[in-house]
């Protein structure tokens, strides 16, 4: 052996198996919570929605800058029903009652992009939102179904 050659060994089995590594994309994460995105990415968590065969829903809200616009991109975004009363009980309906009535849920992972901070929907307002989503993360928890939301402000 000269000094120019060198031996490489095979470490490979010392990683983890690319199927252990997805699945720790939300390893650390509670299954029902409501948190800020950090550092995940919205093409990783939707990957990873469908691998567990759970629903995403995802909203920018970045355009918004009311109440009532905000919660418009919400149904628009989430589908809601035509009737849905653009008010934060309306979206608490919608995000359980409404959902669970409609058959068994796989799971949810949902996304809050951009919560606008206006003076027409200001720190108040988000917090009353994200409790609602806090609520429905607990009334799927009851029900032993996983809901992840994952929020980012502008």
């Amino acid at each position: 052996m000269n000094i120019y050659s060198f031996v490489v060994q095979d470490h490979s089995h010392l990683e983890p198996k690319a199927e252990l590594r997805e699945q720790e994309l939300l390893c650390n994460v509670p299954s029902n919570t409501v948190q800020s995105i950090r550092a995940f990415r919205l093409a990783e968590l939707q990957a990873e929605a469908a691998r567990l065969g759970q629903h995403f829903l995802y909203a920018y809200c970045g355009d918004a800058a009311t109440k009532h616009q905000v919660l418009t991109l919400l149904a628009s975004a989430f589908h809601f029903p035509k009737h849905f009363g653009k008010n934060f009980d309306a979206l608490s309906d919608c995000l359980t009652s409404m959902m669970y009535k409609a058959g068994r849920q796989p799971g949810f992972l949902v996304v809050l992009e951009q919560l606008p901070n206006t003076p027409k929907f200001d720190r108040e307002a988000r917090e009353t939102l994200l409790d609602v989503f806090r609520d429905a993360a607990d009334f799927w928890a009851d029900k032993k179904v996983a809901f992840r939301v994952f929020y980012s402000f502008q």
